[in-house]
């Protein structure tokens, strides 16, 4: 037992499985509920799966089967999710710092002992005060938009602005709408604060905080931020291309609107389907040649240490780098003038193929599971729940208590498991006094 707490990280499941349980038995009482009446475990378990790992995706009608009191107990899981999730996240990267000796800047300013392992009171502050402040600036605009746009009391203004934009930043996706944000995908006052603070949240504090310190110079940027930051970039500018593209004369989503229309709604929903959860389109009114991309989004997610899930935007295009070197015949990968170390190619490997193990064993359990259900549906769903992004095609409603217990089990082994398997195998790193006799097996 005292080997096992040794690394602390090891116990990050069990600091995500108590709220889960608690949130549970809370979402369980009769006052949760507009019926008051219990709901079932199932569902319970599984809002408050979603609520905490900041998923998103709903069991129920969310704004009519949760009363007032039970939609306020989502927005504190979510909080708590987001919010704990980031701070166990830089815990872990200081740990990591500390027992491997990293003199890099990939995730954490040893050399500027900005995330000195004896500034974590001061780490954690700065990211509380972030989060508050991305989540105030985004509930005084939205919150203003509604009460002085469509008529909204002031009361119920500022509830529907904390609660989406606590959702927004922390990447869940739970709405106070049956339709998600639909009604709001030509309002660039409404959808625009909730897409950039999804976008700012799904950055992670690490690479966040030295790209707002070293905004001047970007090439001083650590090999992570550059990933992340571009990465990002990239992803976002791509995906809304595709999207627009696909879409223009679907009269079911964008073809009804106007050129700027297009755009905005185009935008807000590829940058909240990386991994906010939020609908501005009907997405299950979407063409089929636009639905690999948003798995692809799903699947690929925000960056290190974030509210986002998925792979991370670091380790995909890490891998790119990787595939671009060999492909050159390169002995070593290098990002911005910068060697990739051998262990950290190691990791992003194991990381990219468990996860693409477990989405697609997870699709086949979900297609054995329901009946009457297309490949393509289940693939979504499952990258959706295992990604923590929350985007539904209109399938988790359908599905048997069994297909709603295993896509729970991959919301809570999206969000711990690439933190706490990226860092296990950090921490288990170990060094042979002997190396065996290389070989070069047939490859292709």
């Amino acid at each position: 037992m005292r080997r096992f707490l040794r690394h602390p990280v090891r116990l990050v499941p069990f600091g995500f499985l108590v709220p889960i349980l608690l949130g549970t038995g809370l979402l369980m009482m009769r006052p949760a509920t507009i019926e008051h009446q219990r709901a079932p475990f199932v569902t319970a378990l599984f809002t408050a799966t979603s609520a905490v790992s900041v998923t998103g995706m709903a069991a129920t009608d969310t704004p009519n089967y949760w009363s007032g009191w039970g939609l306020v107990l989502i927005t504190l899981l979510t909080q708590l999710g987001g919010l704990g999730i980031l701070t166990a996240a830089a815990l872990v990267i200081l740990l990591v710092s500390r027992q491997l000796g990293l003199r890099n800047r990939l995730l954490v300013q040893a050399e500027t002992q900005e995330f000195g392992i004896g500034d974590v009171g001061r780490l954690l502050r700065r990211i509380a005060v972030t989060v508050f402040a991305c989540e105030a600036a985004m509930t005084v605009v939205v919150s203003a938009r509604l009460w002085l746009t469509y008529d909204y009391s002031l009361g119920h203004a500022l509830w529907a602005g904390v609660f989406h934009s606590v959702q927004a930043f922390n990447n869940g996706g739970f709405a106070l709408y049956t339709d998600g944000l639909l009604a709001f995908a030509r309002d660039p006052w409404v959808s625009l604060p909730l897409a950039l603070g999804a976008i700012i949240g799904g950055l992670g504090f690490p690479a966040l905080f030295e790209a707002v310190r070293e905004w001047r110079e970007p090439v001083r940027w650590a090999v992570a931020t550059k990933l992340t930051i571009w990465g990002s970039v990239v992803l976002i500018v791509f995906g809304f291309l595709w999207l627009l593209m696909t879409e223009w004369t679907n009269p079911r989503t964008i073809g009804q609107y106007d050129m700027p229309g297009k755009a905005l709604a185009s935008f807000t929903q590829i940058a909240l389907s990386r991994t906010g959860g939020f609908e501005v389109l009907d997405i299950s009114a979407l063409r089929e040649e636009s639905y690999p991309l948003l798995v692809a989004l799903m699947f690929i997610g925000g960056g290190s240490a974030s509210t986002a899930g998925g792979i991370k935007v670091s380790t995909f295009f890490l891998l790119a780098f990787v595939i671009w070197a060999e492909l050159r015949g390169e002995p070593d990968v290098s990002v911005g003038h910068r060697r990739v170390a051998n262990a950290s190619q190691r990791q992003a490997l194991t990381v990219a193929l468990l996860s693409v193990a477990l989405v697609a064993l997870g699709t086949f359990a979900v297609i054995l599971l329901t009946e009457n259900i297309v490949f393509s549906q289940a693939l979504f769903e499952v990258t959706s729940a295992f990604s923590t992004t929350g985007l539904t095609v209109g399938l988790v409603q359908r599905l048997p208590e069994g297909g709603q217990l295993l896509l729970t089990a991959l919301m809570f082994i999206g969000r711990v498991g690439p933190l706490t398997l990226g860092s296990a195998i950090a921490l288990n790193t170990r060094r042979r006094l002997y190396r065996h006799p290389e070989e070069q097996p047939i490859v292709g």
